[in-house]
Parts: C-alpha cells; sequence; structure tokens
C-alpha cells in the first residue's frame, strides 16, 4: 500500500486566522484509491525548513502533495525550495509567461514583471494546467517516489488533482479502492457503544472500525479496503446493519446523515409539520433545521422566548407554572411545546429550558440542567437531561436532545 505526506506551506497556516482545508480534501481522494497519508505538516515561508520538510518526506513516504507558496511575491518561495530538495534546477518556459500576459490583458491591465517567476518550472516536471489561476503546478517522479506541488486556493488545486494527479495516483496504488460508513449514535456513551458492538465488528477484519466521540454524538467509521469496489460496499453493508441491529434506536444514520437530515426525512416522508420553541438554545434548533434545503415544507414557525414574560405573551404558558414550578422544568417545557403547536398549528412541536451557565445554576438545579418538551394532537410530554460542558456544549447538546426525542417519538408513532 502506497503511502503519503501532505505539506502545507505558508506562514498564514501557522495564525489563528487561516487554517489548512486542502490537506482534508486530499486526504479522502487519496484514501479513496487505498493510499494511506501519514502524514501532515504545515511549514511557514522559511526557505531552509520547507527544504529540510520535503527531503525528509521524500524519504519516508511515496507520495509528497506540497500547496501553497506559488505566487509571484518574495515570499512565495516553494518553487526553487522544492527544485532544491529534489537536486534539480528551474527551467523558464516562455510560453507560460505568455499565456500570463495574455490573461492580465484580458482582466484590463498589463502584467507586473514579478509575475514571470510563475513561468519558472521544475525540470522535468509534468506542468499541471490551471485554468483557474495564475500559478501551474508540478508533477514528476523522483526516485520511485511522486512529488505533486499544487498552488493553495482550493479552487485551483482540486482541478489539478483531479484531473491530471489523481488518474496516476490510482494506477499505481495497485486498483484497491477504500470505501466508508459512517454511524451515528445518540443517547449512549463511547464506552457503551464499544461494549455492544465490539464482538461484532471484531469478526470483520477486513474492516478498520473506528468509534469517535464529538460534540453531540458518537460515530463509528467504518473503512473496507478491497479490489473490488462492490465487495467492499457489500461487507460494509452486512457489517452496518448488524451494528444498527446491536444498537437498536440508538443509531440514527447508517450513512453519515446529520440529524437534522433524518428529521427533515421523517417529516417529509410523512407529510407532517414542526414547529420549535426555544429558551436556552437561542433558535439553535431553528437553525441547524433550516440549514436542510427545503425545510420550508415541513418546518413552519420557531419561536425564541427566552424571559418568561415572552413564555407567557408568545406561547400562552400560564404564569402561575412559572411561578411554582420555575422557568426550568417538565411542566414549563410541556406547556412551551403544546402552546407552540397550538400557535403555529403544527403536526408536532419541541421546546427546549434550561441552564447553559456558566450561571443561574443551583443545588435543586445545577448548570446543565435541560428539559426537553414535546407535544403531538393526541399528547405532551417531557424528558429532564443533565448535560455536561460548557455553555456551547451544553446549548448544542440540548439542541441534538430536543430533535432526538423527537425522532424516538415520530418512531413510536410509526
Amino acid at each position: 500500500m502506497l503511502s503519503a505526506e501532505i505539506i502545507a506551506i505558508g506562514s498564514e497556516l501557522l495564525t489563528p486566522q487561516r487554517t489548512d482545508t486542502n490537506s482534508l480534501w486530499l486526504t479522502e481522494k487519496l484514501n479513496s484509491i487505498g493510499v494511506e497519508v501519514m502524514l501532515k505538516t504545515i511549514v511557514g515561508d522559511d526557505e531552509l525548513r520547507l527544504e529540510e520538510t520535503i527531503r525528509d518526506a521524500l524519504k519516508r513516504s511515496d507520495i509528497v502533495i506540497t500547496t501553497g507558496g506559488l505566487g509571484p511575491t518574495e515570499d512565495d518561495v516553494t518553487r526553487q525550495v522544492s527544485a532544491r530538495a529534489v537536486g534539480r534546477g528551474l527551467v523558464y518556459y516562455e510560453e507560460l509567461e505568455g499565456d500570463l500576459r495574455e490573461r492580465f490583458r484580458r482582466w484590463g491591465r498589463e502584467m507586473p514583471e514579478i509575475n514571470k517567476r510563475q513561468a519558472f518550472v521544475i525540470d522535468g516536471a509534468e506542468i499541471l494546467p490551471n485554468p483557474n489561476g495564475s500559478a501551474v503546478g508540478m508533477f514528476l517522479k523522483v526516485d520511485r517516489k511522486f512529488l505533486a506541488v499544487f498552488p493553495g486556493p482550493p479552487r485551483e488545486m482540486r482541478p489539478m488533482f483531479e484531473d491530471h494527479v489523481l488518474p496516476i495516483l490510482s494506477e499505481n496504488a495497485g486498483g484497491v479502492v477504500v470505501r466508508r460508513r459512517v454511524l451515528r449514535v445518540s443517547g449512549m456513551g463511547e464506552s457503551a457503544v464499544d461494549e455492544a458492538i465490539a464482538p461484532i465488528y471484531k469478526e470483520y477484519t477486513e474492516v478498520q472500525t473506528s468509534i469517535l466521540f464529538s460534540r453531540i454524538e458518537i460515530e463509528i467509521h467504518l473503512a473496507a479496503r478491497s479490489n473490488d469496489v462492490f465487495k467492499a460496499e457489500r461487507v460494509l453493508d452486512e457489517l452496518a446493519n448488524k451494528i444498527a441491529a446491536a444498537l437498536g434506536t440508538a443509531v440514527f444514520a447508517t450513512r453519515g446523515e446529520t440529524m437534522e437530515e433524518v428529521i427533515a426525512e421523517m417529516l417529509s416522508t410523512r407529510g407532517k409539520t414542526l414547529a420549535v420553541a426555544e429558551s436556552c438554545t437561542g433558535g439553535l434548533i431553528a437553525m441547524r433545521l433550516t440549514e436542510v434545503p427545503g425545510s420550508s415544507s415541513y418546518f413552519w414557525e420557531g419561536a425564541v422566548t427566552y424571559a418568561n414574560e415572552s413564555k407567557i405573551r408568545v406561547l400562552g404558558v400560564p404564569e402561575k407554572i412559572l411561578i411554582d414550578h420555575g422557568a426550568v422544568s417538565a411542566e414549563t417545557a410541556e406547556a412551551m411545546a403544546n402552546g407552540m403547536r397550538e400557535r403555529a398549528a403544527t403536526d408536532f412541536a419541541i421546546s427546549v429550558t434550561g441552564i447553559a451557565g456558566p450561571d443561574g445554576g443551583s443545588e435543586e438545579k445545577p448548570v446543565g440542567t435541560v428539559f426537553i418538551g414535546y407535544s403531538d394532537k393526541e399528547k405532551t410530554k417531557s424528558m429532564k437531561f443533565l448535560f455536561p460542558g460548557d455553555r456551547e456544549l451544553i446549548r448544542w447538546r440540548s439542541s441534538q436532545a430536543a430533535l432526538d426525542y423527537l425522532r424516538r417519538q415520530m418512531l413510536k408513532l410509526g
């Protein structure tokens, strides 16, 4: 199996303001043809460190990919440093300069002389055309190793890789494919999930299984490597089905769908409508629902009723409930859900009220106490949760619990 390294170049990537997204995309593409990414490195605009990094990467890995540093300015050093790292010189291409000058003319201006640097290419490298920018890419073989040098902007790098480099790497990878599956689980902890499914996935030695904890759910990642794409898909289907059967309704997605996408599918296929009343989540549930295209067909209305006066005025929550039980209570959550459903005239409504912190907690109701309400035309009910974490985590976990509560209720209705 071929191994790869990705080197992201640019001092801006070492600051809090910029993130390297190219390596994530490249990793997905390389994994799909059976190439394992063993190392990712970010290097600033420092010639010595960059040269050392490229040299070392070519010693360790079969494929080395760099992104960034091919612009025309003084701090764009990738071109000359990559040449030195492989012991080659740079060759000037007059036609590249001509293409650049013509491109600038089409933009209505003359090319600055500094851009002539972009007409130099590593000796012996294949030139990768760039219809979306001024810097061409380069692809070469060095002692049975591959070096690909790409510009940094994704809209320039991605077409180069897919059109010119990926087919070559795929041929050299020996026809191996990797197929992946992501199952998402709600309402269970990481240890409980692993305890339930370890006896199952351990029987599938050809599948790599990873259990990951995110802020709102557990993810089960399955990866099957094979020379036969249909065989890989078949074994993933079989294993995913067994895991889903073992975990039951806790599994809400078997192909990586988000909770809001699952809710969208359930509401759409049933022809049902939803409204949401939120307090501590401040509109987060509504935001998640409306991120799904076409959500207007089933999501009718949302209300953020943060103050008690708003709960009374907008949702019709009886003042006595707030006085007797408090804003954070099962009774208030149920009154919010029922009032929201009646106001919006929808099939379902969910509500959330809680203490997201960092202040406002008590011994009886500590920070993280959340009540989720649910109402349909036959009943209104609620559940209490105690979520760990800071304010952001509590809000996100509350939104996930609310959507999951709705999902489970709809499953019961059939």
